[in-house]
């Protein structure tokens, strides 16, 4: 027997009340790639927007085995402690087979997933760039709708371009390891140009001395890097998810960032741009969605995939003659 599905209004005002179930099914909606149920979800966020925009919204990234979740969570905990709302918008690799996430955050933040402040949730990113799955922007709006204070993103990881991730939050942390030989290995010079903070993780125990000179090494490439905001010097900061010595610290940095910039004028104008942006995000995506469904393009398309994978005709040269085909209706 199958459960009854929630109406919009339902939804509405189980999100407004902060009911955990409701966001939860409001979620699944707004991620569905069902014709009928992107309709539903379109008047949901209609309804729920004016209840919006009121969460402080950072992203998290950092190269493999940063201890990305450990750092989420331990940090998480210090906010619920203080009354925080804190949702985990925790962005998975997805299965290249059933499109599902493969690591399970839930599983991964026991404690913070069990914080009855605190909400959990991943997402798988279907090969989405940034590691960033299509629809967290929207997600990120039905956690403030439904009063939660802050949103985290936690993305797949450096390696892949974390430019998305960085126009949908207000502040953009990236996480490093001490000690990993070349303090700069690995890292690209245009995460470190999306950086609001870096943090050295593990500066614990033995890490100590290296994470200290990890932030030197790190502080010389930042200052040869153009600066975001005339407002804003991007500190390099050591942490222990373990211990929880720095967290406090960063905490504070992120807090007087906002103040900062919510002072500067700059807090508002991104926010405006980043909506600007979504709109564009979402023509692309709409574009793409009917240039794949149109019936010419698919009579062509599988022909013209062989040919390139063969290496007989080349991929920009298939793609105008795709194009074409759309642009002509046939």
């Amino acid at each position: 027997m199958s459960r009854r599905r929630p109406s919009v209004d339902e939804l509405v005002a189980g999100v407004l009340a902060g009911d955990r179930t409701a966001l939860g099914r409001a979620i699944t909606l707004v991620e569905s790639t069902r014709g009928d149920d992107q309709d539903s979800a379109r008047e949901l966020l209609s309804r729920l927007l004016p209840a919006t925009g009121g969460a402080l919204r950072v992203g998290i990234t950092g190269v493999p085995g940063v201890g990305k979740s450990t750092f989420i969570e331990a940090l998480g905990q210090r906010l619920t402690a203080n009354r925080t709302r804190l949702a985990v918008l925790a962005v998975d690799p997805s299965s290249t087979l059933s499109g599902g996430s493969i690591l399970g955050d839930k599983t991964r933040m026991q404690e913070l997933a069990r914080d009855p402040l605190a909400f959990v949730r991943p997402s798988p990113s279907r090969g989405s760039l940034g590691g960033v799955a299509r629809r967290t922007r929207e997600v990120i709006l039905l956690c403030e709708a439904a009063g939660y204070e802050v949103v985290f993103v936690e993305t797949v990881g450096v390696g892949q371009s974390e430019t998305m991730v960085a126009g949908m939050v207000d502040f953009f942390l990236v996480l490093m390891l001490p000690g990993a030989g070349d303090e700069l290995q690995g890292i690209k010079r245009g995460i470190l140009e999306l950086a609001d903070m870096v943090a050295i993780n593990k500066a614990d125990g033995d890490n100590v001395q290296a994470a200290q000179r990890a932030k030197v090494e790190y502080g010389r490439a930042l200052r040869l890097m153009p600066r975001k905001s005339e407002h804003w010097s991007v500190p390099v900061m050591s942490c222990s998810a373990l211990s929880g010595d720095g967290l406090n610290e960063l905490w504070a940095e992120v807090l007087r960032y906002r103040e900062l910039m919510v002072a500067a004028g700059e807090w508002q104008t991104n926010r405006a741009e980043q909506r600007v942006a979504a709109m564009w995000r979402a023509i692309e995506w709409g574009v793409m969605g009917v240039f794949r469904g149109d019936p010419g393009v698919q009579g062509r398309a599988g022909e013209l995939e062989d040919a390139v994978r063969e290496g007989r005709v080349a991929p920009d040269h298939a793609a105008m003659e795709l194009l074409a085909v759309f642009r002509s209706g046939e």
